[in-house]
């Protein structure tokens, strides 16, 4: 098993039964050589509250936010939250951040879609100063942020002098954001090695100089939708669903472009415009469905996810997203790790 994968936890039940099947699940992923474990933000659940459990019942692995609501907290409040997380997995968090359509900004989170790469380099550049407050005060007077903190009592220094933080992006510019002020990029599902060459890494490097930095060490982190069948044609028609949902959406007109998915997106847009799920599903190119998922056997599991990890340097796998209740999602978190899960070889 390869560190440069990653799992989506998935769970579902009501009460603690979720949270207990999340950290079971983590630990499992540790043990199996994963190198980190992501937990994802909607309007019904949190990222950090289970990181902070994961964080707590593991050793090893990195626990990460794939992704959470950069609007959804404030500045102070996503510096302490963070200093906690890191504190309790002993320095192992990655902060992934993200907007959400502007939509999303304006009617969930209460706040401005206007210009949200600028308000997510704001926020970025904020959260560094906030992690270095046991070094005196932060003051900042922003577009977006304002913030004058003298602390009263003592603040100790973080468990790590640099916090990761990873900043999610499809579009040039909130692409070009995270080449300015992160430490990673979180590509979207739909992200291909194609769209990763053509857009991605040019203007990572575009973003990087105009801040004057490096991209030593940077991590352009992809996702992969997984979905395994001992019917291959069931699992390729899971994926096409999925990419449908998204498809539909103008945020992947430059990708369809690029590709040359031009027609069969406005085929998928028709569908979906006249309630066709199937037809949505059914109008997805096959060469969309193996550039962007992976449906496979479990047995070829491992295989494709070391054939799409090869454009990125870091892979997170997850069940796709659409069309699943949570009981199902976790079925299917549950089927990747075990098909990504080494054999015990007998002793010799």
């Amino acid at each position: 098993m390869r560190k440069e994968y990653g799992l989506t936890i998935f769970t579902g039940g009501r009460g603690s039964r979720r949270f207990r099947a999340a950290t079971d699940l983590a630990i499992r992923a540790e043990a199996a050589g994963f190198g980190a474990v992501w937990t994802g933000e909607l309007y019904n659940r949190s990222a950090t509250v289970p990181m902070a459990l994961l964080g707590a019942a593991t050793e090893r692995i990195a626990i990460g936010s794939n992704i959470a609501y950069g609007v959804g907290r404030s500045p102070l409040i996503w510096a302490a939250e963070a200093r906690d997380l890191d504190a309790v997995s002993d320095g192992r968090i990655i902060l992934g951040l993200g907007n959400g359509t502007a939509g999303m900004m304006e009617n969930w989170l209460g706040a401005s879609g206007e210009a949200p790469a600028v308000r997510m380099e704001e926020l970025v550049t904020l959260l560094r100063k906030l992690w270095l407050l046991h070094e005196g005060p932060v003051h900042h007077d922003g577009r977006f942020y304002r913030l004058h903190l003298v602390p009263t009592t003592g603040t100790p220094a973080p468990v790590r002098e640099h916090l990761p933080i990873w900043t999610a992006g499809v579009g040039p510019r909130m692409v070009r954001a995270a080449g300015r002020v992160a430490d990673g990029l979180v590509c979207h599902p739909m992200t291909t090695p194609r769209y990763v060459d053509a857009v991605v890494r040019p203007e990572l490097a575009r973003g990087a100089a105009d801040a004057g930095r490096a991209l030593d060490g940077f991590v352009v982190k992809g996702m992969r939708m997984v979905a395994l069948d001992a019917d291959e044609e069931n699992a390729r028609r899971r994926v096409a669903f999925a990419v449908a949902q998204y498809a539909a959406s103008r945020v992947y007109d430059r990708l369809f472009a690029l590709h040359g998915w031009d027609a069969a997106q406005q085929r998928i847009r028709s569908a979906v415009k006249a309630g066709d799920p199937a037809g949505a599903a059914a109008a997805v190119p096959d060469e969309a469905i193996d550039a962007i998922g992976i449906a496979c056997t479990p047995a070829a599991l491992p295989g494709r996810v070391a054939e799409h990890a090869a454009a990125f340097d870091h892979l997170n796998l997850c069940a796709p997203p659409w069309g699943l209740e949570p009981e199902a999602l976790e079925e299917a978190t549950e089927e990747i790790l075990v098909a990504l899960t080494p054999v015990p070889q007998p002793a010799v």
